[in-house]
């Protein structure tokens, strides 16, 4: 085997094993900097090859970070979704070669634009992170698992947050990397690419001191309800009526708090089946112990076919919110005939709701309104700033129970993290199985119930008032700036390139 081909095997390997050093900058592992090696080293890979093996090398890193990164999917699938293993080996594999095609778009774009052998630092960060917005929020409705920024949490890098959100963060922590492989391979630029990623962290440092939003009330005092009921046993109708009477004993010894929150769905019941003979006597409990109960359940429509993942308050504000972003594949099925048949050939179970649609009043508890996100809509920044100026702070319910003891409810855990930093508010987090969370609005765990465990959380979260920078801009404004930015960079190249060529 000769040199050339040696060396360049070995760079592939050097790529799929960034792909797993990548993963493990993010929860439950939290490695931070790792992500910055990460990058660094699949940067370097890419550098004098051709598309076609920047394309390869894009793809191994993918299948490394997404490989071990989301192998909770055979979980979801396989013991609660009730596949066979074949289909859910089948489905895990599909879903990890799937996402592994965007790293491997990023890289062949990265290196067929630039029109020459190097890649300079700024045009691969811009890609990079276009890309990464494509994936998370546009296409299929959005995975934006494993964002950049999400792995950042805990560094310097989050004080950019409210400035630019995520993904303008995750343009910096990868500018970064793409600095320091330069910086590694061009000496006379070492110290000014030093000095620009110095500059980058440091600013990040004084910014993460800065308070973006203002406390405008009285502490409020909270309850969250973690009920733990396992997914195998959740919807059993035998089930039905010890769940309604445990999550009736926890809040019943709850009285006094001024908000309780109770899981997503954590009624395996439709709103018509319970809401005479259990929530009414309910809501009467709750108005006179001055208490506002926030609980999840399926409702029906209007017609036949309309179901909604819902939330309700209870107590002095009645009201009901409506999940918007379903999940893809569990709540609604794209690409369809397609998806059905093959879905229904492996024995899957998905649902089929309805979108709650994207103007729905706040609903309100503990004196003020509360943005409401259902599961993983708090995955997008988007959906939590719709009148977040009147609102004063965050609830998020879920069932992570899906995935069992794996990554996954760390991972999203990580994520629901951003939305409290972007906004500038205390998120309130109630999950069946966990992670069950208070976060305040630095993005800190300021209480955090244990995972597979009936428990309440009790904390004291502060209302408070004001916009950051980013929730006034949102992600469509940022990925049009750096949008800008890249088209900006490609016609100069290009014009620089036909003067260079006319002299």
């Amino acid at each position: 085997m000769n040199k050339y081909l040696l060396n360049s095997i070995y760079r592939d390997i050097f790529a799929l094993l960034a792909g797993g050093l990548f993963t493990l900058a993010f929860a439950p592992f939290n490695y931070s900097l790792l992500a910055l090696v990460a990058l660094t080293v699949l940067f370097a890979t890419w550098q004098h090859c051709s598309p076609a093996r920047a394309l390869l090398r894009g793809y191994l890193f993918g299948l490394g970070s997404f490989g071990l990164g989301i192998s909770w999917v055979y979980i979801s699938v396989h013991d609660y979704g009730g596949a066979a293993v074949f289909g859910s080996v089948a489905i895990t594999v599909l879903c990890v070669a799937f996402w592994a095609i965007f790293p491997a778009i990023t890289a062949w774009l990265s290196v067929k634009l630039q029109g020459h052998k190097s890649i300079e630092p700024l045009t691969l960060p811009l890609i990079w992170v276009l890309v990464e917005y494509f994936r998370g929020d546009l296409l299929l409705n959005g995975f934006p698992w494993f964002v950049s920024s999400y792995s950042q949490l805990s560094t310097t890098l989050a004080g950019y947050v409210p400035l630019i959100g995520a993904y303008g963060s995750s343009f910096l922590l990868v500018l970064s990397a793409s600095l320091a492989m330069h910086m590694l391979r061009n000496k006379p630029q070492r110290l000014l690419m030093a000095a620009i990623i110095g500059l980058i962290w440091s600013v990040g440092g004084l910014l993460k001191l800065t308070n973006w939003t203002d406390v405008i009330g009285k502490p409020i005092h909270t309850v969250l309800v973690q009920g733990n009921v396992t997914q195998d046993q959740k919807w059993r109708p035998e089930n039905r009526l010890n769940t309604l009477l445990m999550y009736k004993k926890m809040t019943e010894e709850n009285w006094g708090a001024d908000v309780i929150v109770w899981p997503e769905t954590a009624i395996p019941a439709y709103l018509s089946q319970v809401d005479e003979f259990f929530l009414q006597p309910l809501k009467q409990k709750a108005l006179q112990h001055n208490t506002d109960l926030i609980v999840s359940l399926p409702t029906e429509g209007e017609t036949e076919n309309e179901i909604y993942n819902a939330v309700i308050t209870l107590g002095k504000h009645t009201g009901m919110y409506r999940k918007n972003h379903l999940l893809p594949f569990g709540e609604y099925m794209p690409l369809q005939p397609l998806s059905g048949l093959v879905l229904k050939g492996l024995n899957i179970r998905m649902g089929d709701f309805t979108p709650g649609g994207d103007s729905q009043d706040l609903l309100k508890a503990g004196g003020y309104p509360f943005i409401t996100t259902i599961c993983y809509e708090d995955a997008f920044g988007d959906a939590g700033l719709y009148k977040l100026e009147d609102a004063a702070y965050l609830v998020n319910v879920t069932n992570d129970g899906w995935f069992g003891d794996s990554f996954e409810p760390h991972q999203h855990l990580q994520i629901a993290r951003m939305r409290a930093i972007e906004t500038g508010r205390y998120m309130l987090r109630a999950t069946n199985t966990g992670a069950t969370a208070v976060i305040n609005p630095k993005g800190e765990i300021i209480a955090l119930a244990p995972l597979f465990t009936t428990t309440t959380l009790k904390a004291e979260i502060l209302p408070m008032g004001g916009i950051t920078p980013y929730a006034q801009l949102g992600d469509g404004k940022v990925m049009l700036l750096l949008l800008a930015t890249l088209l900006a960079l490609l016609i100069y190249k290009y014009y620089k390139a036909q003067l260079f060529k006319a002299d």
